[in-house]
């Protein structure tokens, strides 16, 4: 499998299967492909199903099979942002926002993950559940906006403001931190709390998360009526 990213600021993530190969995306993901990838739609089981489910994601998943020879296939983003490929391995788990996920390889594993801390869950911009990848293969997210990359060492952190973000690696923890000042909550814009993110491992923060983008439509709607 080959796969390269292209028109940005709105990507198209375009990948060449040769004759046999597999490629797994969320329901109704294709964008265009060859006349010779063959389609199969699978739930991978009840328990799956319900864990997609729970992260917004569909239930179903499609799986396109290149045959008698090799084809192409493309998935488009569902919002202004960039496509983050993600090399998933033994030693390299992801977890990420939900409905952060376009496609992957066959062998790469989607399952819940719960925040440790309730608190971090109900608080911390991306809610009680998030999305973990494990297993092995390549793994494609959509990002809202542009993405930063950080390697956090041990003990090291950064504060994120709510939604912004997109992915850790599974080595990496939440914890939720007040923002101090009763007037700094109220009239700063900043919202009451603030997202602690702590090494060691790399995160990926976005530049552009989709609430804020909808609120600033939501704005400029009511403001030009």
């Amino acid at each position: 499998m080959k796969y390269r990213v292209d028109c940005d600021p709105f990507p198209v993530l375009l990948i060449d299967l040769d004759d046999g190969e597999s490629i797994m995306c969320q329901r109704g993901g294709m964008s265009w492909m060859s006349t010779n990838l063959r389609l199969q739609t699978t739930t991978g089981g009840f328990d799956k199903a319900i864990s997609k489910m729970l992260t917004r994601e569909s239930m179903f998943q499609n799986i396109y099979t290149s045959v008698g020879g090799s084809g192409e296939i493309a998935f488009g983003t569902t919002q202004p942002g960039m496509i983050l490929p993600i090399q998933i391995s033994a030693t390299n788990s992801i977890v990420a926002q939900k409905s952060s996920y376009m496609a992957s390889e066959l062998g790469v594993e989607l399952s819940l993950f719960f925040q440790k801390r309730i608190r971090a869950g109900f608080f911390g911009g991306e809610g009680f559940i998030m999305q973990k990848f494990t297993g092995h293969g390549m793994l494609f997210i959509e990002i809202d906006g542009s993405v930063v990359e950080y390697t956090l060492a041990q003990g090291e952190s950064k504060l994120v403001n709510t939604g912004s973000l997109a992915a850790m690696e599974a080595s990496c923890s939440i914890s939720i931190e007040s923002v101090k000042g009763i007037g700094n909550k109220l009239f700063s814009g900043e919202g009451f709390f603030h997202t602690r993110v702590s090494g060691p491992g790399k995160i990926w923060l976005q530049t552009m998360p989709i609430n804020v983008l909808a609120r600033a439509i939501s704005a400029h709607s009511v403001g030009t009526n």
